[in-house]
């Protein structure tokens, strides 16, 4: 097994133990860069000198002191909505074009403490407003589309061109490019991880958060990202939490939600009986499966859009009336549309919203965790518009892949994508659990015991196929 193919854990292990060195961990992985980006396109920028430069400083330091934690001297990439000193934050636009970032972001500060080694900086859907980052290839099928919009950070962690990588998530851009490319993406409670220093697309909504090819690995990710930062006004002021469920966690006796609406009214036959499967496997490891109903399902598209349409085009207002050109024909049409939202519609999908979230809290009274679809189908064709349903009916790719995501964005719940099975054809279907506020563990709980049990071997590199 050549370093790059290893977890998260595993490496940190290894390097606790000098059996491997950050220097020839990272080498390891900007070879793999180097070898399989051309084809999936991931990263924006790659800064190797740099990287080589801090997996020297780390060796120099874990041989002296040993590891300062889990991190330490662990190659990661960052979406490029993520400010780095010195480096361009592009948000995949030529609206930034010639832009350099003047500070760090915190949780750039965060990971830079941790001694994590910065590989660069990886392709999002223009400003994060898309759910499939065209120039992105799919990490299995590189004539599907990679999922966004944090598409650039899936890839280069299923792809073993990361260890981990941070991703952004407004209406599931962490989960929905996880799912699609068989790695794990955890979206946490709404301010648990700051903010500050991230291009934002719906400040109500943004969340950062990590993706990796294993549960443990995000919980390890979640222990250095997540605290209070007074540069961001909606973070929490919750301490730092161990979140790592450990190899003896399990899930006897909890109760795990399954929708009875909503989550599998339309989805693709190999995507429901996998994660029916799923459910099965939970249950035979002792969970307690209680039937539940979604509520207020009727209003989460309308309430999504709402918050998240007017508020990104608030955010854009000054490019684009100065260089709308810019922009990509997609991204464009949506702003300029932001830009003639009502202020009394914005006002009761806030509103809504509220009522939304209270309602969650009652279903999470009653269960520890619900589980559902990631996403309802596997990854489309580049360039495929829709999805054609069992119904007859059409649904646009994007607006299926959100619509599962949304609800947690909304409620803002903390909710993981863990890899569940294959469909048909071989690409990856995604689980989604979700918990109450702030209940990051249970979730990460849950995720890890299926992972103990899942047959198809989770935290294995994508193959790459050919184009």
């Amino acid at each position: 097994m050549e370093p790059f193919e290893l977890t998260l854990s595993a490496a940190a292990e290894a390097i606790r133990s000098r059996e491997l060195s950050p220097v020839d961990l990272t080498e390891s992985v900007l070879a793999r860069v180097e070898q399989v980006d051309p084809q999936v396109r991931a990263y924006v920028t790659v800064v190797a000198e740099g990287a080589r430069r801090a997996a020297e400083e780390a060796e120099r330091e874990i041989a002296a002191k040993g590891p300062r934690g889990p991190l330490h001297g662990i190659p990661m990439a960052l979406k490029d909505l993520i400010d780095v000193e010195g480096l361009p934050t592009t948000a995949s636009s030529k609206v930034r074009d010639g832009h350099r970032a003047s500070t760090d972001s915190q949780v750039a500060v965060r990971l830079s403490r941790a001694g994590a080694v910065l590989l660069g900086k990886t392709h999002t859907h223009e400003f994060a407003y898309g759910l499939t980052t065209p120039q992105t290839r799919n990490a299995w099928d590189q004539g599907r589309v990679a999922g966004g919009s944090s598409g650039g950070s899936a890839v280069a962690v299923a792809t073993g061109a990361a260890m981990f990588a941070l991703g952004t998530d407004t209406g599931g851009s962490i989960r929905v490019p996880s799912a699609l490319n068989g790695v794990v993406g955890l979206k946490p409670t709404y301010g648990l991880v700051p903010r500050s220093g991230v291009t934002s697309l719906s400040w109500s909504l943004d969340h950062v958060g990590p993706i990796t090819r294993s549960v443990q690995d995000a919980a390890l990710v979640l222990e250095t990202l997540a605290g209070p930062d007074p540069r961001d006004p909606v973070s929490l002021p919750s301490a730092p939490a161990r979140y790592a469920p450990g190899a003896g966690g399990d899930v006897a006796g909890m109760r795990i939600g399954v929708p009875r609406n909503y989550y599998f009214d339309q989805v693709a036959p190999d995507v429901e009986a996998v994660i029916r499967d799923a459910v099965a496997a939970l249950r035979d490891m002792g969970a307690e499966i209680v039937d539940v109903e979604i509520p207020m399902t009727r209003y989460i598209q309308a309430v999504q859009w709402g918050l998240m349409v007017p508020e990104a085009s608030a955010y854009h207002e000054q490019t684009l009336r100065s260089t709308p050109e810019l922009y990509a024909g997609d991204v464009r049409i949506l702003l300029e549309a932001g830009e003639l939202a009502l202020a009394g519609d914005y006002l009761r999908a806030q509103r809504a919203r509220t009522l939304m979230r209270d309602r969650w809290l009652d279903l999470f009274r009653h269960v520890d965790v619900v589980v559902a679809p990631s996403v309802p189908a596997t990854a489309a064709s580049s360039g495929q518009e829709s999805i054609r349903w069992t119904d007859g009916s059409l649904e646009a790719v994007s607006d299926a892949y959100v619509r599962l995501s949304a609800p947690a964005n909304i409620t803002g719940v903390p909710a993981l994508t863990v890899p569940a099975g294959h469909d048909r054809e071989g690409l990856p279907i995604g689980m989604q659990l979700m918990g109450r506020p702030l209940g990051e563990a249970a979730v990460l709980r849950v995720g890890a015991a299926f992972e103990r049990v899942a047959s198809f071997g989770c935290g294995r590199i994508a193959p790459l196929a050919a184009a």
